[in-house]
């Protein structure tokens, strides 16, 4: 069986080396990560043609997210060598300090308005909670703070506020340049950093549109204002990304694990797509193995339900960024073994609005109870993979589409494989025709296996899905 959960990998300086983007494409990547926070807009362009070609060369279509640096509120620099706070320690943030010369008493911040959305008994959060101020006094643009739990403080790093509360806008002018840059690379998904409300995630689309382009759009799940929201942040969005750093410094890094199945189920349930991230594989920044606790935290987000997996250090600057994708997937493959098929859920219940969708389900269902080897839908959009991959099953479903955009779109999908149909007929029998000879040639099906197929009429139009057909592989040659 192939792998179902997809893998996202992260590129940066350690995926340069030559051979080794294609190391990784051949050890299971199936969605590549841009970075905006890192590197030019030049180096990326250049990564991404790379990712193009190198798959088309394997015959693989492999997806493009760019990821949105959004609003990092960081502290600024200090003048001579990172300094070290203790507990009782009186330390002051400080915006009106220039960015480049904070000392032992105090440091600038990037964020002028910080101490408009402070108060005294506030807690900060200093390098993702290594230091823990609490404010006791706001006069103007300065916050003066006592040290609750201290360590070394050195430049540039983040800063929270426990609880949430920061004002900041999800989409700064950077953002607002890189979202053209995003329709200028085709990205396939575009991830935005630290969405409050669904109104961010619509205002990305629409810029993304003026630009002249449309995709997926993920909505980065890491404040605490956004648990509050996440229903209509669902709604505005196209998938989530459970972005458990910067969201378990606000909430408390004890709530992130239900949350993280809470967040899988919503999105599961909304037909939307989720992606698990932050330090999934920390350690092979620098080991060659993962901790046994990294792969239970993989495997567990697995049995979640997850569309994806990511890897961000790891394979951006570690030293073994091919052997955290081959890691990643067989930690995936073994999980999935656990994985049951869950057809208790309140989606066979409902009514169903769409008869590509009700098709979708009805697919799966059949396919489950009748032992089908493969599910091979015919589409366009690929709303019907889209449906078809919400429900738990082992049974692959084969993208069949001569559309590139949607081949790479269904690349996040959990268990579809996108495959290019390569035709020119209009008529669906010799469309299933095709479609079954092209699973044979790849070695998805053989003689005598059950697959069943799905497929729209008119032929060529979006959204239209009606028909549904259970056949037996050579049973047309051989009548």
């Amino acid at each position: 069986m192939p792998r179902r959960t997809k893998i996202v990998a992260t590129l940066g300086p350690a995926t340069d080396d030559d051979g080794v983007l294609d190391a990784m494409i051949a050890a299971g990547v199936d969605v590549v990560r841009l970075n905006l926070s890192h590197d030019t807009h030049a180096r990326h362009r250049v990564r991404v043609e790379q990712v193009r070609r190198r798959a088309l060369a394997v015959d693989r279509e492999v997806g493009v997210l760019i990821d949105l640096q959004g609003p990092k509120i960081r502290i600024g620099r200090f003048s001579d060598s990172p300094i070290t706070l203790a507990p009782g320690d009186i330390f002051t943030i400080d915006a009106s300090c220039p960015l480049e010369a904070g000392d032992q008493e105090r440091v600038g911040t990037t964020y002028p308005e910080l101490g408009q959305d402070v108060a005294p008994g506030d807690t900060l959060l200093l390098d993702d909670g290594g230091v823990e101020l609490l404010v006791q006094a706001v006069t103007g643009p300065a916050i003066r703070c006592r040290v609750v739990n201290g360590s070394k403080l050195s430049n540039n790093k983040g800063i929270n506020k426990k609880g949430g509360g920061l004002s900041a806008s999800a989409l700064t002018e950077k953002d607002i340049e890189d979202i053209k840059t995003a329709a200028l690379l085709k990205a396939d998904f575009l991830a935005v950093s630290f969405p409050r409300e669904g109104e961010d995630m619509h205002l990305a689309r629409r810029l993304l549109n003026e630009a002249g382009w449309d995709c997926q759009l993920v909505a980065k799940i890491e404040r605490a204002e956004a648990i509050d929201n996440l229903d209509e942040i669902l709604d505005a969005s196209d998938a989530i990304m459970v972005a458990r750093g910067d969201l378990g410094v606000e909430v408390g890094d004890a709530a992130v694990p239900a949350l993280q199945k809470r967040m899988i189920r919503m999105a599961i349930e909304k037909n939307k797509l989720a992606i698990t991230a932050t330090q999934m594989m920390e350690s092979m920044i620098t080991s060659p193995i993962p901790t046994r606790a990294e792969v239970s935290d993989v495997a567990n987000a697995v049995l979640d339900g997850t569309d994806a997996v990511m890897l961000s250090a790891e394979t951006a600057a570690g030293k073994f960024p091919v052997e955290a994708v081959a890691a990643m997937h067989r930690v995936c493959l073994e999980a999935e073994k656990e994985a049951e098929p869950d057809f208790s859920g309140e989606r066979l219940m409902k009514s169903f609005l769409r008869a590509d969708e009700a098709i979708a389900m009805s697919a799966v269902f059949t396919s489950v109870h009748l032992h089908v080897k493969a599910i091979a839908a015919l589409t366009e959009s690929g709303s019907t993979c889209l449906w078809m991959s919400r429900l738990s099953t082992r049974v692959p479903i084969y993208a069949l589409t001569p559309q590139v955009e949607t081949r790479r779109k269904v690349t996040l999908f959990r268990g579809v494989y996108p495959i290019n149909l390569k035709t020119e007929s209009k008529d669906r029998e010799v469309l299933l025709a095709e479609a079954e000879e092209e699973l044979r040639r790849r070695g998805a099906v053989r003689e005598g296996d059950l697959i069943l197929l799905t497929i729209g009429e008119p032929i060529g139009q979006a959204g239209g899905t009606n028909t549904m057909k259970i056949v037996r592989v050579g049973a047309h040659k051989r009548n």
